[in-house]
């Protein structure tokens, strides 16, 4: 009895958090078009998405990677991670990456 209680526990909150995270996702995509932040958005929904979907917390890893570099190359990156209070992350050949020189 206990094993189908856990059952529809999680196949319900799975229900869940698609359906929310996919609303805001699309919610995020009108904004696109509309006036809207669909740029803060749909990262929202991906990361509500993220919390039952690997897909959806590869592809918002992927947005954070972009955006971060979109961000270096128009020149405000350092700016807004110093207001934010975050590093950049490690160079993948930089000090301390376990790479052999």
């Amino acid at each position: 009895m206990r094993s189908l209680v856990d059952l529809t526990y999680k196949a319900a909150r799975r229900i869940a958090v698609t359906l929310v995270g996919g609303t805001v996702v699309l919610i995020g995509v009108v904004m696109l078009v509309s006036p809207g932040p669909a740029f803060v958005v749909i990262p929202i929904g991906l990361a509500i998405l993220g919390l039952e979907w690997a897909w959806a917390r590869r592809l918002l890893r992927a947005v954070k990677e972009r955006g971060g570099e979109a961000l270096d190359k128009a020149g405000v990156g350092d700016r807004l991670r110093r207001w934010w209070g975050a590093r950049r992350p490690p160079s993948p050949d930089g000090p301390g990456s376990g790479r052999a020189e």
